[in-house]
């Protein structure tokens, strides 16, 4: 476009200087040789452009003819290159579709037409040609003549990463994704893989950089790496708790101001600080991480904050907690639980029962067993109760890659990722029995009815005339009555004729206090009902 406008614009200025010189009729003359010429103003210039431009048409002419030796060869060379990445356009489609034997073709016409020199993809394409052929020891090969390139290092690094991923090598990978991270902190497998070989190793503080240079080349995002911050932060505490507390109470405070609901970087902060006597500041901070999201390791250290604090002491503070967070299955649990220590017992069942009506689980079954020993020792409630804990859905623990922890770990042990611990129900035994009513044996099975549970729970009985029915418990649990449903005729006519019939010697081999029916045998003669979510 630039050009035209400056065509025009000579054509018009040329278009300018004739018409001036057209209004303005003039004679120019001139002597050479004994010989006077005399001509018009414009024939002279007419003659002056037409001069000047024979002269540089003459110039182009001699140009080109002079340069044609090297503008044929140009020709060809460029028909000969576009061939050359034709081929190897080809070939980078043939590798990525997965058919080896045409990139081998175009591998070896790419090279032929374009110098490897000139054009390394060709080196990148040779390598997948092998590794579709299987020559992986060619490939490796290739790869590592890459590295002499700096264009191609990172190639020829990520290729012997994958290679050294394959073969099932860690330290090699590891080796190679260090060497790229080092010279590109943005590269994703590379940085992932150094974390991983830095956590580890336990050394936090390189790994910590690493998160460092990625965030600021916005590999990750401030979030996510605010995140990686606290769990490094929470590890190197962990690590340093006893050799160097002060520095384990800055990495603490960090993680905790980083994620305040965080808990286990609440429950280490909070642990160093009450080993400092700042009880105030640690129990603020466990009250901040109990509102995010109540946890029983918070619970614990909350009500053990003081060592010489008294078991009505502890009462208190777990109630304080309970008030923080109601309506919660961990803070009845943590009420409950100090109840117990201070020999509450009515505090301690009321609290466990309104916990397992919020969430059913192992450790509320166990929790109200040990109730019922330290109060009664009644054996019969405290084995149904231990039955019911068996079948329920198992506590919440740390999770990472089906591996169940008790305690919170930065890393999973089998893949070494970073913060792949969760706080939640192990997924094995989500599918298991957890209303009372479903662990009483089916209508039809003649069974010795057990006595209602001191926990407000739906026990599904056999009445005389065989049906079943849904008693309310609340006021026999509250009054400890033991209602029985006796076993009749009647509910023996009940039975089907192809019922699996009940052994007597079974039964009389029973203990005087043995509240109903096996466990194992309810599983292999009454149906059952799943909780799936």
């Amino acid at each position: 476009m630039i050009r035209i406008l400056l065509f025009l614009a000579v054509v018009f200025v040329l278009g300018l200087g004739f018409a001036w010189l057209a209004d303005r009729p003039g004679e120019m003359v001139v002597t050479f040789s004994g010989y006077q010429y005399q001509v018009s103003l414009m024939v002279a210039a007419v003659a002056v452009v037409a001069v000047v431009a024979a002269v540089m048409i003459v110039w182009w002419l001699l140009k080109a003819l002079w340069n044609s030796p090297y503008t044929i060869s140009r020709y060809f060379r460029v028909r000969r290159r576009d061939r050359g990445y034709q081929a190897l356009s080809t070939g980078m489609i043939a590798a990525g579709a997965g058919d080896g034997a045409l990139a081998r073709k175009k591998t070896k016409e790419a090279a032929k037409l374009i110098r490897s020199d000139q054009e390394p993809l060709i080196h990148l394409l040779e390598a997948q040609a092998s590794l579709l052929e299987g020559d992986h020891e060619g490939a490796r090969e290739k790869f590592e003549t890459m590295l002499d390139d700096p264009e191609m290092r990172l190639l020829g690094l990520r290729g012997l990463y994958l290679e050294a991923e394959r073969l099932g090598d860690r330290n090699a990978a590891r080796h190679y994704a260090g060497r790229a991270a080092a010279m590109a902190p943005q590269l994703a497998w590379a940085a992932e893989s150094t974390l991983e070989d830095l956590t580890g190793r336990g050394d936090w503080d390189g790994a910590l950089k690493l998160v460092e240079a990625q965030k600021s080349t916005r590999q990750i995002e401030r979030d996510a790496a605010n995140r990686r911050r606290a769990v490094l932060l929470t590890a190197k505490a962990q690590a340093l708790i006893d050799s160097d507390p002060n520095a384990a109470k800055t990495a603490a405070l960090e993680a905790n101001r980083l994620r305040p609901d965080f808990a286990p970087a609440a429950v280490i902060a909070a642990k160093l600080l009450f080993r400092q006597n700042d009880v105030r500041k640690g129990a603020k901070i466990l009250e901040a991480a109990w509102k995010a999201e109540p946890h029983p390791e918070i619970a614990e250290l909350y009500t053990h904050a003081r060592p010489g604090d008294a078991v009505l002491d502890r009462l208190n503070r777990a109630k304080k907690l309970q008030e923080m967070k109601k309506n919660h299955a961990e803070s009845s649990l943590a009420v409950a639980r100090a109840a117990l220590d201070a020999q509450d017992f009515s505090t301690a069942r009321k609290e466990a029962e309104a916990a397992i009506r919020m969430d059913r689980r192992e450790g509320a079954y166990l929790l109200l067993a040990d109730i019922e020993e330290a109060e009664t020792g009644d054996q019969g409630k405290i084995r149904q109760l231990l039955s019911k804990a068996v079948r329920a859905p198992r506590d919440p623990a740390w999770v990472a890659d089906g591996v169940v922890s008790e305690r919170w770990a930065p890393v999973s042990p089998i893949t070494g990722k970073l913060d792949a611990f969760e706080w939640r129900a192990p997924m094995e035994r989500l599918g298991q029995l957890i209303d009372s009513d479903e662990d009483a044996p089916d209508a039809a099975v003649p069974t010795i009815a057990a006595p209602i549970e001191p926990a407000k729970e739906n026990v599904i009985e056999l009445n005389p005339a065989g049906s079943t029915e849904r008693p309310t418990t609340a006021a026999a649990s509250e009054s400890g009555e033991d209602d029985v449903a006796p076993v009749n005729a009647t509910a023996f006519a009940a039975v089907p004729p192809d019922a699996e019939a009940v052994e007597p010697a079974e039964e009389l081999a029973r203990l005087p206090d043995d509240p109903g029916v096996d466990p194992d045998d309810q599983d292999q003669k009454s149906p059952r009902k799943f909780r799936l979510f």
